[in-house]
């Protein structure tokens, strides 16, 4: 079935204006997934979504000296996932349910998100070095907190939880996860849902692309057979090409979503818990979910409650 293609235009800048600074990107590169901190296995036991707790009153603002003297927070987002971290088309901004995240905790350190948030656009494979050499403050990326993950950078609290599924052509004739065997199906390089697939479909033909997006084009010129990603990135996949489709069922896995920071910046991430938790009691967290993620999933979603104890 011939199917119109779509033109999908990968954000390889920050925007400027409304409050956001520009940060120069160098030219974009499909970068290795990071290696693991070490050979040893994973030390992490028990809940991996545990985080810091922020303690009684909540860390003061004044406290994180190196983000206040420079005047904003730098982040690292996505600028092509639909509905998390996405271009507006009409006003240029970089818009969503992540970008609400970040927009939170900077207005939290400094008053308003106004003038104060660099958004700096990354793909995921950049996530971890990022943080791990002190280029961003927060990543707010979907991504999933894990065990491994924990060894080698720091996560606040769950703020959403999601689940991988699968993303095909209508009238593919692919139903289940099953189906997808002998079939190419592309997930980003340095994520959790590439390495998920070939656990689950080892018979699936993995195909990597520097982002969703570059998912998004393998499959309208035929290079991939499906896309298979978080539930959130594929429901915005699929409101942009009406040939596709995400397919119904349980979510292969669970996912659940956490703000990246530096290992050793423990204050930064009981401070983002403090905010998590504000914006659960007076409504944002619900208000944010509300605009830009039940329309699509189809479905109303608490605001996940938080495990501490590290």
């Amino acid at each position: 079935m011939k199917r119109r293609l779509l033109v999908a235009v990968a954000a390889v800048a920050v925007l400027a204006g409304c409050g956001y600074s520009d940060t120069p990107i160098p030219k974009a590169v499909v970068p290795e997934p990071a290696a693991p901190a070490s050979s040893t296995p994973c030390t992490d036991t028990g809940n991996p979504t545990r985080s810091y707790a922020p303690p009684p009153g909540g860390v003061p603002a004044s406290s994180l000296t190196d983000i206040q003297k420079r005047g904003f927070l730098r982040a690292g987002v996505s600028a092509d996932s639909y509905l998390l971290g996405s271009r507006n088309p009409f006003t240029g901004v970089i818009e969503g349910f992540d970008i609400d995240m970040v927009n939170q905790i900077a207005a939290a350190i400094f008053g308003t998100a106004q003038g104060h948030v660099q958004l700096r656009v990354i793909s995921a494979a950049d996530r971890i070095p990022l943080l791990q050499s002190g280029d961003l403050d927060v990543v707010a990326r979907n991504m999933t907190i894990n065990c491994a993950r924990w060894d080698q950078i720091a996560f606040s609290a769950e703020y959403f939880h999601s689940g991988q599924k699968v993303l095909v052509a209508k009238g593919s004739g692919i139903r289940s996860v099953a189906d997808l065997s002998g079939k190419r199906v592309c997930a980003p390089a340095g994520t959790t849902s590439l390495d998920n697939i070939q656990e689950i479909a080892p018979d699936a033909i993995p195909v990597s692309a520097g982002n969703h997006t570059g998912c998004l084009l393998k499959f309208q010129n035929g290079e991939t057979d499906a896309i298979t990603g978080d539930d959130t990135v594929l429901a915005g996949l699929a409101a942009q090409d009406p040939y596709a489709e995400v397919l119904t069922g349980e979510a292969l896995t669970d996912e659940p979503y956490g703000i990246g920071v530096n290992a050793d910046n423990v204050q930064l991430v009981r401070f983002i818990n403090g905010v998590l938790e504000d914006m659960n009691a007076d409504g944002s967290w619900q208000a944010s979910y509300k605009k830009w993620l039940q329309p699509s999933l189809k479905a109303p979603a608490t605001q996940p409650s938080p495990v501490y104890g590290r």
